[in-house]
């Protein structure tokens, strides 16, 4: 049976700040949000789904109760940022505009380079980071690879 499409579910903080970095900042725009904590964000073809890693319970436990009842709701706080998915572009070209979008927007990864980068594995690809350190990468096949 063959698979189709996947589309990455990524932990954030805060759900109504996450779309708005994901759609000032990043050109998504929002097709779904859902107050409890869910929200669906969609760019061109690109489809990503945000989920409210919001339980701060943990913090209010004492240490010494944490290890004979480990955190494990699956929604912790810490998890968000955690996440990181890959969007393909159709070409070279597009990864180099988005670079430059992406520039302007300031959500470029810390180590950007100043451009896009042809990968030893065939791709040209550009790193950026939503509001809680998500890690998201645009890439195309280099051309010639």
């Amino acid at each position: 049976m063959p698979l189709g499409r996947t589309i990455p579910a990524l932990p954030v903080t805060a759900v109504s700040r996450a779309v708005a970095t994901y759609a000032d900042r990043l050109g998504f725009t929002v097709v779904h949000l859902d107050p409890d904590g869910f929200a669906i964000v969609v760019r061109d073809g690109a489809e990503i789904h945000l989920w409210q890693a919001g339980d701060t319970g943990w913090r209010r436990r004492p240490a010494d109760q944490l290890a004979a009842a480990p955190v494990r709701t699956g929604a912790e706080d810490f998890i968000a940022g955690t996440a990181s998915c890959r969007i393909a572009c159709d070409s070279p070209a597009e990864v180099d505009a988005l670079h430059a979008e992406l520039a302007a927007a300031g959500v470029l990864h810390p180590a950007d380079p100043g451009a896009a980068v042809d990968t030893d594995h065939g791709t040209r690809e550009v790193n950026a980071l939503d509001l809680d350190g998500n890690l998201l990468t645009f890439f195309a096949a280099s051309t010639g690879g």
